[in-house]
C-alpha cells in the first residue's frame, strides 16, 4: 500500500497546485484507488467522492448509468471505462474522473476476459483510456497492479 500512497501523494500535489478536484469510480480494485488518495493528508482539498461500482445494480444506483446507456457496451471494456470516468466526473462536478473495471481473478469474468484484465480511464482536461493485462490469476496482486496503473494513468494526464 505504501507504493500506492507514494503515487497518490504525487497526484495530490498536482491537484492541489492546480486547484482541481477528482472523483473515482472503481470496480475490481474495490476501493484501493480511493483509499490511496484519501491516505494523503489534506485529501479533502481535491477528493470529492468515489464509488465501488462492482455490479449492475451499483452501476445503476451509484453511477446513474441506466441499462439503455449500455447498449453495445460491456463491462470491463474501454468504452465502459470511459463512460464510467465521464459519468463519475459529471455526478460529482469535478475537474477529473478516474475509473477502473476488470477481472481480478482467480478466474476470468463472464465476458470472456482472463484474470488480470483491466480497463481504466481518465476524463477531464485530458482524457485517456487504456487496457492492462497482467497475465496473472493472483486476485490481490491484480487489485494492487490495477490500482497502481490507474493512479499512474491519472498522474500522467495531470502532467500533460
Amino acid at each position: 500500500m505504501k507504493d500506492l500512497i507514494a503515487i497518490a501523494e504525487q497526484v495530490a500535489a498536482k491537484l492541489v497546485a492546480r486547484k482541481e478536484t477528482i472523483a473515482v469510480a472503481e470496480s475490481s480494485t474495490g476501493g484501493l484507488i480511493s483509499a490511496s488518495l484519501l491516505a494523503v493528508p489534506g485529501a479533502s482539498a481535491y477528493f470529492l467522492g468515489g464509488a465501488v461500482v462492482y455490479t449492475r445494480d451499483a452501476r445503476r444506483l451509484l453511477a446513474d448509468i441506466p441499462d439503455e446507456a449500455m447498449k453495445g457496451i460491456r463491462s470491463a471494456s474501454e468504452p465502459y471505462a470511459q463512460l464510467l470516468a465521464n459519468q463519475i466526473r459529471t455526478r460529482f462536478s469535478t475537474h477529473w474522473g478516474l475509473s477502473e473495471t476488470g477481472a481480478t481473478g482467480p478466474t476470468g469474468n463472464r465476458y470472456g476476459d482472463a484474470a488480470g484484465h483491466s480497463c481504466m480511464a481518465v476524463a477531464g482536461p485530458a482524457s485517456q483510456v487504456i487496457t492492462l493485462e497482467t497475465g496473472s490469476a493472483d486476485r490481490h496482486g491484480n487489485m494492487h497492479a490495477f490500482a497502481s496503473r490507474a493512479l499512474n494513468l491519472l498522474l500522467e494526464n495531470l502532467s500533460r
